[in-house]
């Protein structure tokens, strides 16, 4: 059976985004909780990992513009930030709901007390990104009626998108990799890597749209003003 390259590219992104993540949940060492925990957490695990594929839909990735028309890319970009924004947006109700199947501490007295404890960093950390993600998703919504507000129109949009992604990424790796059961170091350094090679290529859409200045000619040692 031959598989074209647009097939090759789909399974590369399946085992990168997906398989690999799993596969370094299957080897942890963290212990094992209840089959709803679990799945909550892997649930999670998924959506900042398919977060941090983002940045490899940028229009630098010169293998995917060959493969791929823009609009195409374009759609899975945005079915699969909503998907996964949809999963990181009722992340803190997903910790604490296992709580109503178990005895001790109400989920909502655990949600209020996870959201005010302003003294541990990754709290902080997570409630930033969540906040960030919040705002990304409000704005990527309703793009088309705030991009009149940007100086540079379009081009404004991006960079205030692409900046928000960072920061909600950075913010979010950080949370996870200070409380996240699951993200030990082989998990961290996946997703640090992987993020790294995502922002290169950010840098590199930005870098090269930005504006040249013009040429301006020397002006020769005879030339009079």
């Amino acid at each position: 059976m031959n598989f074209s390259g647009k097939t090759y590219t789909f399974i590369a992104a399946l085992a990168v985004f997906i398989g690999l993540p799993l596969l370094f949940y299957a080897l942890g060492e963290a212990p094992r909780r209840s089959i709803l925990k679990e799945s909550f957490s892997l649930i999670t695990l998924l959506a900042v990992s398919l977060m941090v594929g983002q940045f490899f839909l940028a229009r630098s990735n010169a293998t995917l513009l060959n493969l791929f028309k823009p609009p195409q890319i374009q759609k899975v970009h945005k079915y699969i930030a909503y998907s996964a924004v949809g999963v990181i947006f009722l992340h803190p109700v997903l910790i604490v709901l296992p709580r109503y199947f178990e005895g001790g501490v109400k989920p909502w007295d655990a949600f209020l007390t996870m959201i005010t404890t302003f003294d541990s960093l990754g709290i902080l950390l997570g409630l930033f990104a969540w906040g960030a993600m919040l705002v990304l998703g409000v704005t990527a919504y309703f793009r088309k009626k705030l991009i009149p507000h940007f100086s540079a129109r379009y081009r404004g949009w991006r960079y205030f998108h692409g900046g928000l992604a960072v920061a909600f990424i950075i913010a979010a790796l950080w949370h996870a990799i200070e409380l996240g059961r699951h993200t030990d170091i082989a998990m961290s350094a996946f997703f640090v890597i992987l993020t790294l090679i995502g922002f290169a290529l950010l840098a590199k859409l930005y870098w090269g749209a930005m504006p040249k200045k013009p040429h301006t000619p020397p002006i020769s040692e005879g030339a009079t003003t």
